[in-house]
């Protein structure tokens, strides 16, 4: 297995060292290897969950108590379904379908607020609109001078 020092995870993810490092604290990732001298070690998976992270973070625009939340889900989930294939369980089979309920309402509100992302895109664009048709008359105006 390959790893990564976290120089190299802040490279390939465009994080710094110190979010990196909190990220881990608060528990968005879990704490990674450690050499004899104390050094972390990603793998490529921690790098490619932190990408996700980010990309929830920023794109989406997740805040951390969300990113948890999302993260914890996804956690339960395959534990969850790991427990269930192990025992066929049907109380395992109910849990399960409680925490695909919690899944759709994530799904829910990333549709929501990319929905009030695509009316914050719209009168963004409306004002660059604006803005160009003043500055078009402006220029209009003094061209013709």
């Amino acid at each position: 297995m390959t790893y990564f020092k976290i120089d190299d995870v802040a490279k390939e993810t465009g994080l710094t060292k110190r979010t990196i490092r909190y990220y881990e604290e608060i528990g968005l990732i879990q704490p990674p290897d450690r050499t004899d001298g104390g050094t972390r070690l990603y793998t490529q998976e921690e790098i490619n969950k932190l990408k996700r992270v980010v990309v929830a973070k920023d794109v989406l625009g997740f805040s951390l108590q969300e990113l948890q939340y999302f993260i914890s889900l996804n956690e339960t989930i395959e534990q969850k379904r790991n427990e269930y294939r192990a025992s066929r369980d049907e109380n395992k089979l109910q849990e399960l379908r409680e925490l695909a309920l919690n899944v759709q309402k994530q799904v829910e509100l990333i549709n929501m607020k990319m929905e009030k992302m695509q009316v914050f895109k719209k009168e963004l664009e409306d004002l660059y609109t604006r803005a160009n048709n003043v500055l078009n008359k402006g220029s209009s105006k003094t061209e013709s001078r």
